[in-house]
């Protein structure tokens, strides 16, 4: 009984971090994190909250198909978005196409090994899991027709709320990270954010620079930015008149 309960709860928190990997690679996601992705930027709280939270509705959702939860269900619904949001703000959150294409590769091998561990802990399953193996008995569907309508459906509302599908656009060569990872990552790491090496420069006029949040850059010795060299002429010009 030690054993499988040691398998659940290992199993549940790194499936969190394998989660966390593939929203850190940033070149896609699955059905459900993805609409976690779009509940995230639509209330401003965590993927890892948001998935607790959608685990819970879910859960609400066996009423009606009259499903049992087990141990498992609710410790799936404690822990694997707790672990995936405490992942997600250690986790770097890399532009490289290499260094996201290994975050995502480790991602979902962990998740195999993860999914391993806590079904054959044998503790019942997890919400998502759950409601589709009780549309597949109150209905009749078949197992795979339950999924794809479920999964098809959060991956639709996910999109149109703003989640990450599929391979996306840094694919592209050129590419620059997108206002909405920039807003992540800050909201992950808001001392990146913070510090002013990290904010881009915009410039205006020679000797005056300006970040693109308004501050005056570093070339700027006064709040509108005049440039240094210019003031110590005109204080000059003062004395010699």
């Amino acid at each position: 009984m030690l054993s499988r309960i040691s398998r659940l709860f290992v199993g549940l928190v790194l499936y969190g971090v394998g989660c966390a990997l593939t929203v850190a690679a940033g070149l896609g996601v699955d059905p459900w994190t993805v609409f976690a992705q779009g509940l995230s930027r639509v209330t401003g709280l965590g993927i890892g909250w948001i998935t607790n939270i959608v685990g819970l509705a879910v859960l609400l959702l066996w009423i009606p198909l009259r499903q049992k939860p087990g141990v498992g269900t609710i410790a799936n619904i404690l822990l694997v978005g707790t672990s995936m949001q405490i992942a997600l703000g250690i986790l770097p959150h890399p532009d490289a196409l290499w260094m996201q294409v290994l975050l995502l590769v480790a991602g979902v091998v962990l998740v195999a090994v993860a999914s391993g561990l806590y079904i054959g802990a044998r503790f019942g399953p997890g919400p998502r899991d759950g409601l589709m193996t009780g549309l597949h008995g109150r209905l009749g569907w078949p197992i795979w027709a339950c999924r794809l309508t479920v999964e098809g459906t959060v991956l639709i509302l996910g999109w149109l709320l703003g989640g990450t599908v599929g391979v996306d656009a840094r694919l592209r060569p050129g590419h620059r990270p997108t206002r909405a990872r920039r807003d992540a990552v800050a909201r992950l790491h808001p001392h990146r954010a913070a510090h002013p090496a990290a904010r881009p420069r915009v410039t205006r006029g020679p000797g005056h620079t300006e970040a693109s949040d308004g501050t005056p850059g570093p070339m700027s010795t006064t709040g509108v930015g005049f440039p240094a060299k210019a003031k110590r002429v005109l204080s000059a010009t003062r004395h010699v008149q």
